[in-house]
This record gives C-alpha cells, sequence and structure tokens, in this order.
C-alpha cells in the first residue's frame, strides 16, 4: 500500500458538489484532494444527467421547431428528419467539453485528482483502490459527497436495453415508437418530452393523482394540459406491478385508479421513479457514523457528521437532490471548515423541469401555504400578455408570486414558460433577501423581455397588473 502526503481535506465524490467544494477548498488555502472513481469528473449530473438531457432536449427542440413552428415565422423548411447518432455524438461532445473543463480548473486551482473508489477507513484516511494498487490518503477532514443513484422498484429488473434508467434513455440509438415511463416527475418529462418531440409515442404512469409531486399543484395542472396537447399520454393513480420484456417488447402490468388490473406494451420502458443516496462501500458502517430513515448521512450545521473530522453534502444528506443545491453545500462546509461564516438558504433554492414550456420553482407552494394557514396575497400574469413571448410564438403559461399578506414578503413563486429556468432567479434572490413584491414590481425591467411577466405578477399580488 502506497501512502500520500497529508491533506488539509480529501473529498470523495467529483459531482456538483464535490468539484465545486475541492476547488473553493483550494482557493481558501486547503491542501485538497478529489478521489472520484469514474474515468471522467462531474458525477451523474455532468455525465449522464443535467448537462447529456439537457443537450438531447435542445437538439429536440431545434427538430420540432424545424417541423411545426418555423412556417409561422415565414420560413419554410422541406424534409427535415432526424439523425439519432449525430445527435449523441453531439451531446457528448458537450459532455466531454465540460468535463475536461472541471480537469483543467483541478490544475488551475492546485486540487489533486485521484482516480479509484474511495473508502472511509478512519476519521484521518480514506483507502483508495484502482486497479492493482491501493492507495491511503491521509488527511485532517474528509468531505463525502458520492451523490445518488438510481431507485429502482422491488420486483423491478433493469436489463439496459428493453427496461433502462435514465441513463440508457439518454443513449438509444434510434427512436422508440412506442415509450412507457414509470413518474411524473422532472426526469420522466424531459426525457419523455425529447423522445415525443422525436416521434415516440410516450405514456407516462404515475403512482400519485398528479405529476410533479412537490411542486405547486396549480403548476402541475397547467403542465399536465399543455404535454397532454402535445400528444403526451399520462395514466395517473396507477400502481405498476410487473414489466415483462417479451420478444422485443415490453409488457407492463399495473392497476389503475380503480384497482382494475391493466396492461400495456411498448419498445421500451423507462423506470423513473426517483433516486437514492449512494453510500455503499464507502465504510460508514464501520465508522458508525449515523443515518436518518431514508438512509441518508445525517449532518450538523456545519454539515459534519456523528464523527468529527467527517462530512457530507449533496444527495447524500437530508434535502432535494439538485446539482445546486449540493454545489451551495459543498461551498458553505468548506467555508466554515475554513472559519468563515457561511450557511445555505434553503428557502431559496430553485427547481427547475427543461421542458417546453420550462417550469420553474422556489419557496413555498399555495398548497403548502394553505396547509400551514400563513396568510398569503397571490399575483399572476399570463406570458399571453407580454410582448416578447408573442413575438417569440411562446406565450404558453403564466407567472404566480406568492407573498405574506401582512408585510408582503415574498414566500414563493411559481413559473411556467419561456425560459423560466432563468427567470426564477430574480424571484429567488428576491427570496434571498427577503424581498417584497413591491420592491420587484417598482425596480424596472427593461422592454420588451419575459421578466416584464415577473415585475406583472408582483403588481398583481396587490390587485393593480398594468397591462391586464
Amino acid at each position: 500500500m502506497r501512502e500520500q502526503t497529508v491533506f488539509d481535506l480529501v473529498i470523495i465524490g467529483s459531482g456538483p458538489g464535490g468539484y465545486v467544494a475541492a476547488i473553493r477548498a483550494a482557493q481558501l488555502g486547503l491542501k485538497t484532494a478529489c478521489v472520484e472513481k469514474a474515468r471522467s469528473l462531474g458525477g451523474t449530473c455532468l455525465n449522464v444527467g443535467c448537462i447529456p438531457s439537457k443537450a438531447l432536449l435542445e437538439s429536440s427542440e431545434h427538430y420540432i421547431s424545424a417541423r411545426k413552428h418555423l412556417k409561422q415565422h415565414g420560413i419554410r423548411v422541406e424534409g427535415v428528419s432526424i439523425d439519432v447518432g449525430a445527435m449523441m455524438a453531439r451531446k457528448d461532445r458537450v459532455v466531454k467539453t465540460l468535463t475536461s473543463g472541471i480537469a483543467m480548473l483541478f490544475k488551475k486551482n492546485g486540487v489533486t485528482q485521484v482516480t479509484g473508489t474511495g473508502r472511509v477507513v478512519a476519521p484521518d484516511a480514506v483507502e483508495v483502490t484502482g486497479g492493482e494498487e491501493t492507495t491511503r490518503l491521509r488527511t485532517r477532514r474528509i468531505l463525502i459527497a458520492t451523490g445518488s443513484t438510481v431507485a429502482v422498484p422491488r420486483g423491478f429488473r433493469l436489463d439496459g436495453k428493453y427496461v433502462v434508467s435514465s441513463t440508457e434513455a439518454l443513449e438509444f440509438d434510434a427512436v422508440p415508437k412506442r415509450l412507457v415511463i414509470i413518474g411524473a416527475g422532472v426526469i420522466g418529462l424531459e426525457l419523455g418530452s425529447v423522445w415525443a418531440r422525436l416521434g415516440a409515442k410516450v405514456t407516462l404512469i404515475e403512482l400519485l393523482p398528479r405529476i410533479l409531486a412537490g411542486f405547486d399543484s396549480e403548476l402541475a395542472t397547467t403542465a399536465q394540459k399543455l404535454f397532454q396537447r402535445q400528444g403526451m399520454k399520462f395514466i395517473l393513480g396507477a400502481r405498476v406491478g410487473r414489466a415483462e420484456i417479451v420478444g422485443q417488447e415490453v409488457e407492463v402490468g399495473y392497476d389503475d385508479k380503480d384497482g382494475n388490473a391493466r396492461s400495456i406494451t411498448c419498445d421500451r420502458l423507462l423506470v423513473s421513479v426517483g433516486r437514492r443516496p449512494y453510500t455503499e462501500g464507502l465504510g460508514l458502517e464501520d465508522l458508525g457514523i449515523e443515518m436518518d430513515g431514508h438512509g441518508r448521512i445525517a449532518v450538523d450545521a456545519s454539515y459534519q457528521t456523528s464523527v468529527p473530522g467527517i462530512y457530507a453534502v449533496g444527495d447524500v444528506i437530508a434535502g432535494p437532490m439538485l446539482a445546486h443545491k449540493a454545489q451551495e453545500e459543498g461551498v458553505a462546509a468548506v467555508e466554515m471548515m475554513a472559519g468563515h461564516v457561511a450557511k445555505v438558504d434553503y428557502d431559496a433554492i430553485p427547481a427547475i423541469a427543461y421542458t417546453q414550456p420550462e417550469i420553474a420553482t422556489v419557496g413555498a407552494t399555495e398548497d403548502a401555504l394553505k396547509e400551514q394557514g400563513v396568510p398569503y396575497a397571490r399575483g399572476t400574469f399570463p406570458f399571453q400578455a407580454n410582448g416578447r413571448a408573442k413575438a417569440m410564438g411562446q406565450a404558453d403559461g403564466w407567472v404566480k408570486v406568492l407573498a405574506d399578506s401582512r408585510t408582503d414578503r415574498i414566500l414563493g413563486a411559481h413559473i411556467i414558460g419561456p425560459r423560466a429556468g432563468d427567470l426564477i432567479a430574480e424571484l429567488a434572490l428576491a427570496i434571498a433577501f427577503e424581498g417584497s413584491s413591491e420592491d420587484v414590481a417598482r425596480s424596472c425591467h427593461a422592454h420588451p423581455t419575459l421578466a416584464e411577466v415577473v415585475k406583472e405578477a408582483c403588481l398583481a399580488v396587490e390587485g393593480q397588473p398594468i397591462h391586464m
């Protein structure tokens, strides 16, 4: 066994939480190493998650635009076709560029990159195995940022070809004629959108009586109507019991909302029921690190586990499994290690579905405010009344702002419409700064822009929108 010099911090995992924490730690003067078992850096997000899915969403959106929407702009396009191989190659180039960029950032900031599988063997030691050699890294602190992996329902087996996870659904070599998706959350809707645009008949089966669990229910209802208009089919309140590969097809058995046994046949079945923390092989049990009831690592306010000197951030701890949440936690954790004051404002973390139209949310939902008995005022404004949205030909959807009816402080905001993922940033900032709807409404928004819908929604909280 080879033993390296002592580090101030060893991070296990190079996903968004791990690599950002490594760079920030190095900037703060901590001698830092980052251990990653995969060949490329970036974790699930960059390699088989956020980035490749957005690349395919962008490509498929261009295709559907050329087929159906350019003619309204006076642009005639004939003989539009799909080259799935070229689409996948472009996606892979985007991924490679970004993962290679992390390696360059590590080198620039002096982060030591260690390739292999990391295991915590002591509060001050991480063993890394890779190939024939085992290396022991001595360290003053350890940060676990190993992320999450696909959750598979009991009784299901992914074969990687016919019954697949999101990873394989990003690698199809042809458009499936019939794609069934178990789960109507963000991942299912995004990948369903990709393949539906490219010509697949997409059906989503969801256990709950609605799509987008956890999102504002009014937002989810509007989204479902728009997705149905695009040709996607939903079977809600249904429990899937089996998936059997028969020849080159998959037969999916489920009980509908009334308890009746049903079945549907497809060419590909995508299992997208969520993700679970990835902590296997880390040695946490041997060290006595406390876990919660959901298989997540328990941490305190400084992200330290029950064992002093060992920390954890991202998908392996409580909270939404979002790349940007992991990044914020990674930065906050290492800043506190370095003696700085830091915190993550969990009330101001946005969540986004990059469908068409996009869906974005931050803060409290209207459902939660009602349930908690919080007095609130709401303001909504449609993109149909916005000049920029009309000029773009993307006027579906609206912005909703929820504010405390006593103080006018913004408690939550929800957007479905063009560039919702970008527009939500203004409202996340307002929540972080404890801003009011009047603060946003009185700030000047350039014309003509989509951001004017945010301003008008804030004006509508007081019942005073200008353009409606």
